[in-house]
């Protein structure tokens, strides 16, 4: 499955309409102008799931800013949980795992009489909410790339080479890329991983294929990985 990844979205994200967020120090805004609206009442399955590749991949990329933004701090960078909190990659991309997660979005946990998670429901909004859903379910299962892990160091070593004027050929890193994509599992049991191969394979296609942030990014999953 060729997918035309996230950039322009990622770009979009700090413009436009903002809701905002939880953080430490200051709310962090979260755009979802590019996401269609999802009326008022909550929904309790991922309006974002079966909305076609485009709807998709922005729900994606949003969540992705989302996520890391406002839920990292408790639930682990990249959705890799430190034992804390619950790790989000193993809730299943269904109507239960959809219901169990909105659920605890919308009004927080207590125990106890502990606020072991804030609610985020009214702070963020239901856009915001399923775009982070989308995001979690798509994070690749552990291990993931431990079959791929020398070849994909290869591919970025050749990409940055690549970059500073070197030869490679980009079509056949981007088919080799798009094909290992294709393995890759997700935690959730969705269909398809938002993996660094996936993710290098958009960065280097089209007329203005990004080398450097194509190895970049095999860098940064490939060290997560380990």
């Amino acid at each position: 499955m060729r997918l035309v990844f996230f950039s322009a979205v990622l770009g979009a994200v700090a413009a436009g309409g903002m809701a905002l967020a939880h953080g430490d120090v200051a709310p962090q805004p979260v755009n979802t102008d590019a996401l269609p609206e999802v009326g008022d009442e909550w929904l309790i399955e991922n309006p974002y799931r079966d909305k076609g590749e485009e709807v998709w991949q922005a729900a994606i990329a949003i969540g992705d800013s989302g996520y890391n933004q406002n839920c990292a701090r408790c639930h682990g960078l990249g959705v890799v949980s430190g034992g804390l909190a619950p790790d989000l990659r193993y809730l299943e991309a269904e109507e239960y795992g959809d219901e169990w997660y909105v659920e605890r979005f919308r009004d927080g946990y207590t125990q106890n009489g502990i606020t072991k998670m804030p609610a985020f429901g009214e702070l963020l909004g239901q856009k915001a909410a399923w775009a982070i859903r989308t995001y979690i379910e798509t994070r690749p299962d552990d291990g993931a790339l431990e079959d791929h892990a020398e070849r994909l160091k290869e591919i970025r070593d050749t990409l940055t080479n690549m970059a500073g004027g070197g030869e490679g050929d980009a079509e056949a890193l981007k088919s080799e890329l798009n094909e290992i994509a294709e393995t890759i599992e997700t935690g959730s049991g969705a269909p398809v991983a938002d993996s660094v191969a996936l993710r290098a394979a958009v960065l280097i296609s089209g007329e203005n294929p990004d080398f450097a942030e194509a190895a970049e990014q095999l860098t940064i999953g490939l060290s997560a990985a380990q």
